[in-house]
């Protein structure tokens, strides 16, 4: 009986490589109840922390009384500023080269920072002694505005440094002020305004949201004084970060800090950086001998962890009177909070906001960005975003409609008309990036056309002329937004963190049965690692994706890497995949030739083996070459197959996307309802359909919430109003609308197998898609810009303000 030989396809779907929508090896554990988290770990003798905070959004501290709170049965201490002094540890470096309090030291800063940490035998006790620390204050005057942070007369937030005047990037033009960041040319950018037919000038405001992941920050640290050795483990997006970070404050030598993130409930940016729990937890465990845990609450998650947004960006766009544009300036203020925590890399304080040209052929562009304190948290992380793109992103996409209005244009028009063009790519932006591909015209075509854009308008037209006769009382929007992303930090040349190049890693190790392990420096957070991973090494080695261990998260295990977030792990740690594959192919081929006696020229690739050129019943397949590993290779050369590559990118890589969205407005409730959303993506080389599918639903859930809800506020006393989820809109299943979801494939030049990242781009285009359409829905009426967030009471005012609930014939002149 004949035996069919498996064709080529056949053998490259077994192994469930790039492209197939492979299920999520992950979620077997997951969906089961049997991931590991943080808070599940239990050790011998392990103690709690808590945290004694500051009601007062700014004050002096006078006096701190603990008698009360050490005298709780089961409390071991209690640390203050004044405790961590004495071993040189009540500051803290920061990530973006500023200093911080661990714990207030002299006066707070902004509400419920960090005043005490109790250490007790069991989470109550710390709790309950947590708020008998006694603490006087002296209220001092409070600014949360921070355009009016440099005003002659404003508050001095830190004393520590008032009088300094430079900072870690240069001048410091007020005691209030960060950092001033500068792109592109002044000059050419002033020329075209003094030129333009038509210009637009526009107040953008993207307000203080917070990533709020399903499981809030916490550690376990445990301090062995026998060895000397710390053992951390906790919710680190950048566990090698931490371990450096960790030994430069407490001076514990690098190679005895042993940090391990296990699975982490979700990240987006807010578990990047170093918290004082970490610092707490580390002191209370070489003070005590003991493992010490610290887990925060919601409320604590909400009002203290690092921030994102909270930009305010003066925009400016030039065009000509048939809709050319020929200039672009903005100028932001940025909210920086008490402390300059950005999770930045070190040479961009304000990120990489100079995207801020987003798809868009501007001849000319300035952007100036300052950046100051305020008494609120510190942060400015990347929310599902890469280092300040979706504030740019939001920017550009809200004053590229202003301008539209003010042309007369249809948006997605002017877009078209304005559209960097495919033959231009690569494409230097005025801002200095080089964009590496795109087909940004095939894009928007294909999105207009999936959704009947023209259709669509003319509905918009009727329900506008029915609303004016008192037909409806609701309002039709429709939101275009067309963006580019800047991912995959990053170059060393443009990037680091505290001098440390943002390279990333992977290790592969082929065992002698073909199956293998890869341990790589990136931390998953929910984005499914353990699944592409395998997938891209699965085509590149012809090894069945199943076969393939991925590991991550261990920073004695994993080779050095710079962590997950900003959309990188892709196009930096899979690259680094991708090439350590190659290193193993290469070696591997040598051993084929050696056991075909031919030479390694006399080979070619197909799928799974290497076979003879011409001769294809001639072959080895990759099982065969990882045993023959092991006892079989040719004289001279070392036995076993593994690899280990460092990849530094040559450049950073572009996704981008078109959005729509069509919605209806009550303006009688303030009510909005989103009738449709069609997002479509283009991540260059597609590894896992499903999982890309996945994440762009979850991308676009979180820009509806920021878009539609959600805010950190704080009123003029300093107090966080909105520090519960009773009050921070939070989306659920219920509110939550039906995704649509599309794409165009445009590999990246540069990247190893094409790919660029998707992870980040459905809240960069989700937020201004949403913030357009509403927008949208008030432009027949005169509106020009409604800020964010555009809940139902926000937008209920706004119809208010128009007298469209009293009198509105009237006002709508009829």
């Amino acid at each position: 009986m004949n035996v069919q030989t498996p064709t080529a396809a056949e053998r490259a779907e077994k192994l469930q490589g790039m492209g197939c929508k492979r299920k999520r090896v992950e979620d077997i554990r997951f969906v089961q109840g049997k991931g590991r988290y943080v808070d599940d770990m239990k050790l011998p003798g392990m103690l709690y922390g808590d945290f004694t905070r500051s009601p007062h959004g700014h004050a002096r501290i006078k006096k701190i009384d603990t008698t009360k709170a050490a005298a709780i049965p089961g409390v071991v201490a209690v640390l203050t500023a004044e405790t961590l002094k004495t071993v040189n540890l009540a500051w803290m470096p920061t990530l973006a080269g500023d200093v911080q309090m661990v714990l207030a030291d002299g006066k707070v800063l902004f509400q419920n920072q960090e005043v005490a940490f109790v250490i007790a035998e069991d989470r109550y006790a710390a709790a309950d002694a947590a708020e008998l620390v006694e603490v006087e204050y002296e209220a001092l005057p409070v600014n949360v505005d921070p355009l009016k942070a440099m005003a002659p007369n404003a508050p001095v937030i830190r004393e520590d440094i008032k009088d300094k005047t430079e900072g870690a990037h240069g001048k410091r033009k007020h005691y209030n002020h960060v950092f001033a960041w500068q792109a592109g040319d002044k000059e050419s950018a002033d020329a075209a305004f003094e030129k333009a037919d038509v210009t637009i000038n526009e107040l953008i405001v993207y307000p203080r949201v917070h990533p709020c992941p399903l499981e809030t920050c916490q550690c376990v640290a445990s301090f062995d004084k026998i060895t000397g050795e710390l053992t951390l483990w906790g919710t680190f997006q950048a566990p090698h970060v931490i371990r450096t970070v960790g030994s430069l404050i407490s001076k514990i030598p690098e190679h005895k800090i042993h940090v391990i993130a296990p699975d982490i409930g979700g990240g987006f940016g807010n578990k990047v950086g170093a918290y004082s729990g970490y610092i707490c937890a580390i002191v209370a465990s070489i003070v005590t001998g003991r493992p010490v845990k610290w887990v925060e609450d919601r409320i604590e998650n909400l009002s203290t962890t690092a921030f994102a947004r909270d930009f305010h960006m003066k925009t400016e766009i030039a065009a000509t009177r048939d809709g050319k544009v020929t200039g672009l300036r903005v100028y932001t203020i940025a909210d920086h909070g008490a402390f300059d925590a950005c999770a930045n890399a070190s040479k961009w304080p304000a990120g990489l906001f100079s995207i801020i040209t987003g798809s868009y052929d501007f001849p000319a562009a300035h952007v100036l960005v300052d950046g100051v304190y305020t008494n609120k948290a510190p942060g400015g992380v990347a929310y599902r975003c890469s280092f300040r793109v979706t504030e740019a992103a939001y920017c550009i996409e809200r004053a590229m409609d202003i301008m539209a209005q003010k042309l007369n244009m249809d948006p997605a028009e002017f877009r078209m008309k304005n559209l960097i063009r495919r033959e231009q790519f690569p494409y230097t932006s005025a801002l200095g990036w080089e964009y590496d591909s795109g087909d940004y015209h095939t894009a928007l075509t294909k999105a207009m056309e999936t959704v009947g854009y023209r259709k669509l308008r003319e509905e918009q037209q009727a329900k506008q002329a029915a609303f004016r006769r008192g037909e409806t009382r609701e309002l039709m929007g429709i939101g275009v937004a067309f963006f580019t992303e800047i991912v995959g930090a990053g170059p060393s040349r443009n990037c680091d963190i505290l001098g440390i190049a943002m390279f990333d890693s992977a290790e592969i190790r082929i065992h002698p049965t073909g199956t293998g392990i890869c341990r790589l420096g990136t931390k998953s957070q929910g984005q499914g690692h353990e699944t592409t991973y395998a997938q891209i090494i699965a085509t590149e080695l012809g090894l069945p994706a199943d076969n393939i261990t991925v590991e991550e998260g261990n920073t004695d295990t994993a080779p050095y890497g710079l962590g997950t977030y900003g959309s990188r792990s892709t196009p930096v740690s899979g690259a680094a995949t991708a090439m350590a594959c190659r290193k193993i192919k290469a070696k591997a081929q040598m051993i084929a030739a050696y056991m075909l006696e031919v030479h390694d020229d006399d080979l070619e690739w197909d799928v799974d083996r290497f076979r003879v050129k011409g001769v294809p019943e001639r072959f080895k397949t990759m099982t065969d070459l990882a045993w023959a590993a092991y006892n079989k290779v040719p004289p001279g050369m070392e036995p076993g197959l593994e690899a280990v590559n460092y990849y530094d990118p040559p450049n950073f890589t572009y996704p981008f996307g078109a959005y729509i969205c069509v919605v209806d407005v009550d303006v009688d409730t303030g009510v909005t309802k989103i009738r449709r959303f069609y997002a479509l993506d283009d991540c260059g080389t597609r590894i896992n359909p499903m999982i890309i599918e996945g994440q762009v639903h979850g991308g676009l859930t979180e820009a509806f919430g920021i878009a539609m809800g959600q805010e950190i506020h704080y009123d003029d006393s300093g107090n966080v109003t909105t520090a519960s989820f009773l009050d921070y809109f939070l989306p659920t299943a219920v509110e939550t609308p039906k995704w649509e979801t599309d794409w165009t494939t445009t590999p990246s030049p540069h990247h190893p197998i094409g790919a660029k990242g998707v992870g980040e781009s459905p809240n960069v285009g989700g937020v201004p898609c949403f913030a357009n359409a509403v927008n949208d829905a008030f432009k027949f009426l005169g509106v020009t810009h409604i800020s964010m967030p555009h809940d139902h009471w926000r937008t209920w005012v706004v119809a208010d303000k128009l007298g469209l609930h009293a009198g509105e014939a009237a006002a709508l002149g009829a």
